[in-house]
């Protein structure tokens, strides 16, 4: 649904520009019951092309490895799934959920991402799977996925680019940056000028929970329908595209030690993080203290 968002190019001439059919989608095929059956199995028998599998939401294993608390046709559909991503040229996983199991990965419902179960490499098609084309499965995290970063995926790969991947096999071109380095409170950030709510122009890292210190996405590079993000409105990042998103911890709350969050920004050693925040609010400029709520 947040790829429908996209302005330019939209949906429509994503697909046109990128010469991909759209077979089939939930919510945007119309055809019969009838018609899509025929299709699945002419994709399975590999009577049909099938450049681009993409799959939203994590595949349901439970109970007990059967499959049978989520099913197609009266068989799990864990098994449509392995059967068409050994048919598909290129595999994208779209959103947390189908990237690292999300919500229900530590459930009764036995949740899982396609190559990825949270942060450890296996998941539902197992370390090793490789599609068609060579590739792993490409992540793409986010509760929802970027939509720019679904659409340059997919004209990446059918211009013949093969983006670089992180360790997560995440795209480096839409997932190599920090949240945080794109985020409009840095200044408030680097002089520890804190806030306790919501809306308010300071940095909301220390108190609030932000993630966006640690989180690695494109929210702040591509801002959402061009116009704004969640820190930008003064909301804490979620860290929704993190292999361990939702936390299970309370959310708007920044656990510490001794006023240090406990969790730091990579790389940052927490006795000279300590030294220089505290020189860095002892110097904050007058002006950042004197932020102004924003209306």
């Amino acid at each position: 649904m947040a790829l429908l968002g996209i302005e330019w190019p939209n949906i429509v001439e994503l697909l046109e520009l990128s010469d991909v059919s759209l077979l089939w989608h939930p919510s945007l095929s119309n055809m019969s019951p009838g018609e899509y059956q025929r299709l699945v199995q002419s994709l399975l028998d590999d009577e049909t092309g099938l450049d681009f599998l993409c799959l939203e939401g994590a595949v349901i294993r439970g109970p007990g490895g059967t499959g049978q608390y989520d099913t197609h046709l009266g068989r799990p559909k864990k098994d449509l799934i392995s059967g068409l991503a050994q048919r598909a040229q290129y595999v994208l996983a779209v959103g947390t959920c189908a990237s690292y199991g999300g919500i229900g990965a530590d459930g009764e419902v036995e949740a899982t991402g396609l190559q990825f179960h949270k942060a450890a490499k296996g998941g539902f098609l197992g370390p090793e799977f490789r599609s068609k084309s060579g590739l792993p499965v490409i992540n793409l995290p986010g509760c929802p996925c970027h939509p720019e970063a679904l659409a340059g995926v997919i004209a990446a790969l059918s211009s013949g680019w093969r983006p670089p991947l992180s360790p997560n096999q995440t795209p480096l071109q839409w997932y190599g940056l920090l949240v945080h380095q794109g985020c409009i409170r840095n200044e408030y950030h680097e002089y520890r000028v804190e806030e306790n709510d919501f809306g308010q122009r300071g940095c909301l890292f220390f108190h609030m929970g932000c993630r966006g210190p640690l989180t690695h996405g494109p929210c702040n590079k591509l801002l959402w329908n061009g116009r704004s993000s969640k820190t930008s409105v003064g909301v804490p990042c979620f860290g929704c595209t993190q292999p361990e998103f939702p936390q299970p911890h309370p959310f708007f709350h920044t656990r510490n030690i001794a006023g240090v969050p406990l969790e730091l920004p990579e790389g940052v050693d927490r006795a000279h993080y300590l030294a220089y925040k505290g020189m860095a609010a002892a110097a904050a400029p007058e002006r950042l203290m004197k932020r102004k709520t924003r209306v």
